[in-house]
């Protein structure tokens, strides 16, 4: 569900912009998510933070370091105060983690069942992630699973999370621009990936 306002345990998806926004753009593509308008995601933290997996290893920082982008907040629709800082709490045990862009090229691999001892183990592990990675994880550590598409534990891209949590709110925005009820089409959703 996108949200309005930033909520603690809500997932916040920006762009990157240069090069290695490009790179991220590509790395999604090769993994099945297309050249979306995502390539980060966070944690929104209480008190108005976040935590990011960053080059440098995964940080607090201010909300306010993306008031000059647009943000795409979203999160599941019925999560409780309580779930809400469960999330926050599990997400704030991965700072420093360190950021992987291999983890990419794994999930590359894996996207193009390309058999590489090891692989899903690499792909799971917690000792390196990407921003998505990350996000997905608090989740997972706090008991809200956000894939149930049968993926690998870290297959996920930040196009990966705006296609599960934002993409009925976006069609129905657009069935609505259009006078049309999401319940004279019946389902919308696109069909499951399986990993």
């Amino acid at each position: 569900m996108i949200r309005s306002v930033p909520q603690p345990g809500d997932i916040g998806l920006t762009s990157i912009t240069g090069p290695v926004g490009w790179l991220i753009k590509v790395g999604q593509w090769l993994n099945g998510d297309g050249f979306g308008a995502f390539q980060h995601a966070f944690i929104v933290l209480p008190g108005a933070r976040l935590i990011e997996a960053m080059p440098g290893g995964a940080l607090v920082d201010s909300l306010s370091k993306y008031d000059d982008r647009q943000v795409l907040y979203v999160s599941p629709a019925d999560l409780t105060p309580a779930q809400r800082k469960a999330i926050a709490d599990c997400a704030l045990k991965y700072q420093g983690v360190p950021y992987s862009f291999l983890d990419y090229v794994a999930l590359a691999l894996h996207r193009f069942h390309i058999p590489v001892p090891g692989l899903r183990r690499y792909i799971e592990s917690t000792g390196h992630m990407i921003c998505s990675q990350l996000a997905d994880r608090a989740y997972r550590d706090a008991g809200q699973i956000l894939f149930r598409d049968g993926r690998w534990e870290g297959y996920v891209t930040p196009m990966a999370l705006a296609n599960e949590l934002a993409v009925d709110d976006i069609q129905r925005g657009i069935l609505q621009a259009f006078g049309v009820q999401a319940s004279q089409l019946g389902v919308l959703r696109a069909p499951v990936r399986k990993s």
